[in-house]
């Protein structure tokens, strides 16, 4: 809910599918954009940066303030040049908030799956900071 205007943009959501209103619905809303014009990809696992997009394009929906990103610095990641051109404000956006921790002290993993426990524990965090 809210409902969607339009039916799916995505030739892969068969229009039937228990997820077809969500899926119309934030791409109506700029929130996800699938993985090409015309491919959602509902059945592949979401990286990292993927997550932290879909947050924070969410987040900016909603009026959150975002602006916690603009300074902070991620480029100490030894894989911060993995990060597509996309997800840099959102990863930046996440780490500084405290939505997404790296994997290591040195890494991010932002083309890595997202795990289970690392989507709950970033919803979580997102529903505890960026929320309020």
């Amino acid at each position: 809910q809210p409902a969607a205007e339009t039916v799916p943009a995505f030739d892969d959501v068969d229009s039937g599918a228990w997820f077809a209103e969500a899926v119309a619905w934030a791409a109506e809303q700029g929130i996800v954009s699938g993985v090409s014009g015309a491919a959602f990809a509902p059945d592949d696992p979401v990286t990292r940066e993927q997550l932290a997009a879909i947050l924070y394009r969410y987040a900016v929906y909603m009026g959150y303030d975002v602006s916690i990103g603009e300074d902070t610095n991620i480029l100490s990641y030894a894989d911060f040049g993995q990060i597509s051109e996309y997800a840099i404000p959102a990863m930046q956006w996440a780490c500084g908030a405290g939505i997404i921790n790296g994997t290591s002290e040195s890494t991010l993993t932002p083309q890595g799956e997202a795990a289970r426990a690392q989507v709950a524990a970033m919803l979580q965090r997102f529903l505890e900071t960026a929320a309020q």
